[in-house]
């Protein structure tokens, strides 16, 4: 019976964080990992088994230090390589905020042609049905974006008119 009780306590737990923002998720996070530290270094403390963790800081400190001259070698390689990622990542970002979506109705005929994909002599009724099978896929309601259904409606508008 505990078992169940405590399934449903942890089921709606869960149930209920989901909901929460995910600032509120990582600080309850924190909070739990530093309790969890917390609780694990009291209880070794109050039944004498600190030793091992003493062990495993001083380990880990030493291991630090001996590895420190080969970082300090790979240092300027690091440095280089994260400089060569900046840029790349400023030059992407530029990239994409730098980008005009065209929504003034300037497209070709071979542009809406290729976009609607269809040929030179589709009919009104061709055009329209094309338009209506792309539009329910790619529409911004349906995970699609508003750049590719401007496009497909001034592909639709150019052929028409």
């Amino acid at each position: 019976m505990f078992q169940l009780i405590l399934f449903l306590a942890a089921f709606f737990a869960v149930h209920l964080l989901l909901k929460k923002p995910p600032q509120i998720l990582k600080k309850y996070a924190k909070i739990l990992i530093i309790s969890f530290i917390g609780m694990m270094l009291t209880y070794l403390l109050a039944t004498g088994r600190l030793n091992w963790f003493f062990a495993f800081v001083i380990m880990t400190i030493t291991f630090l230090f001996r590895l420190l001259p080969v970082a300090l070698n790979l240092m300027p390689h690091w440095l280089q390589a994260h400089d060569l990622w900046q840029k790349w990542r400023n030059s992407t970002s530029k990239k994409e905020s730098s980008r005009q979506f065209d929504y003034s109705g300037n497209m070709s005929n071979e542009e809406a042609l290729e976009i609607l994909g269809l040929t030179a002599n589709a009919s009104r009724d061709d055009i329209i049905a094309a338009h209506r099978k792309l539009i329910q896929k790619l529409h911004p309601d349906h995970g699609g974006s508003n750049y590719l259904a401007t496009k497909i409606n001034l592909a639709k508008q150019t052929l028409l008119s």
